[in-house]
């Protein structure tokens, strides 16, 4: 598929999938590649996809069968590969008259169906499908945390579940690195370096999507759960210290008892 195929199209399907945590794309740069910074390919008869190293693809105008086949191609590429992806789905508007924005409908119009706009595009729906995931998974240890802050706050215990808690708050944790990391997700991309005539559209959809938004919500729950983390450690802490001491109390106990045993009835 050439960009002049692009151009001739009015309306475009475009799918983006969070599949794994990293897809390997150097295997990729070498196959039908469009563009570059991110990594576009053709797929099928006319489409094409744009694969982010932190795990995402995002298929414009990718019929049924041909993204089947794709994914099934991206496995062996894919760490960390997710049971049930995540993906959100957009229709795109070509029109040289129209603002170029969102639409109240959640359409997005554009002036030129060009590799660049379908890029810009990309990089935000990649991006809302990785906090989509993590606001997800975060949700769930959220509910878990509720009953532990019920316990401390009632009883000032951990209860027997937490240490099991802690491993679940470790693996939350990650996505911090991850996001910070890989993703940038409140990093504009490369790509506005050398089309800053996209600035105003990639504006747009990262305010339509709210990128900024719900980083910075992630982040604030991020913090809340280490918070949260390390006040059951400090209790876990001073529960194993406290019954060491009792050991020790005891231990000392019974060396007085031998040694007034000694002196009773040894002497």
């Amino acid at each position: 598929m050439g960009p002049e195929q692009l151009l001739e199209r009015s309306q475009l399907r475009v799918r983006a999938l969070l599949i794994g945590e990293r897809i390997d794309l150097r295997a990729l740069e070498t196959t039908s590649v469009l563009g570059r910074a991110p990594l576009t390919l053709s797929v099928g008869e006319r489409g094409c996809a744009v694969l982010f190293r932190y795990g995402a693809v995002v298929l414009c105008d990718v019929q049924p069968a041909e993204e089947l086949s794709f994914l099934k191609h991206l496995e062996p590429l894919t760490t960390g590969a997710l049971a049930r992806p995540e993906s959100e789905e957009v229709q795109v508007r070509i029109d040289p008259e129209h603002v170029e924005g969102v639409e109240a409908d959640g359409s997005i119009w554009i002036q030129r169906a060009s590799i660049p706009h379908l890029q810009a595009i990309a990089d935000v729906l990649g991006k809302s499908t990785v906090l989509a995931y993590y606001e997800s998974d975060i949700a769930t240890v959220f509910d878990r945390i509720e009953p532990l802050a019920q316990g401390l706050r009632e009883r000032a215990r951990v209860g027997s579940k937490g240490r099991e808690l802690l491993h679940h708050i470790g693996d939350v944790l990650a996505v911090q690195h991850k996001m910070v990391g890989r993703v940038a997700v409140i990093e504009k991309p490369d790509l506005l370096w050398e089309h800053p005539e996209l600035e105003r559209l990639y504006a747009r959809l990262d305010a339509e999507y709210e990128l900024g938004e719900r980083h910075r919500a992630l982040d604030a729950k991020l913090e809340l759960i280490s918070r949260t983390a390390q006040t059951v450690l400090e209790l876990l802490q001073n529960k194993r210290s406290l019954r060491v001491e009792w050991y020790i109390v005891f231990l000392i106990a019974v060396e007085i008892a031998l040694y007034l045993y000694e002196i009773k009835f040894v002497q």
